[in-house]
């Protein structure tokens, strides 16, 4: 009575017979397991900021996404070498965010129409 997609998910069924309803059919109680999907739209939906990377085939963005990265990195050299490795890390990833700011033009996400 319950269609092959179901079938795995039932877990135990009883019918009772002499349940007082003043119906002539019978009362039937089922156990079954419930199993959720992940949305995968949701799953892959990412937050953050992002760059439209096809503008630094254009040689003018390209050369100034340069200069800004170099300058970045140039300043970096000046710290100590006692920097922790995730100080490091961190400071480098604030460089590249914020060179790709400044000569990179934000991705603008298209709007899907139902």
């Amino acid at each position: 009575m319950v269609d092959g997609k179901w079938y795995s998910s039932i877990i135990d069924v009883q019918s009772f017979r002499e349940a007082d309803c003043d119906i002539d059919h019978c009362l039937v109680v089922a156990k079954f397991r419930e199993r959720l999907a992940v949305n995968k739209q949701a799953a892959r939906r990412f937050y953050g900021e992002r760059f439209n990377l096809k503008k630094l085939n254009e040689l003018e963005v390209r050369k100034q996404y340069h200069i800004e990265i170099t300058k970045g990195f140039a300043d970096m050299e000046n710290l100590s070498d006692d920097v922790v490795i995730n100080r490091a890390w961190e400071n480098i990833k604030e460089n590249i965010k914020t060179s790709a700011k400044d000569s990179l033009v934000l991705h603008e996400l298209k709007q899907h129409k139902p």
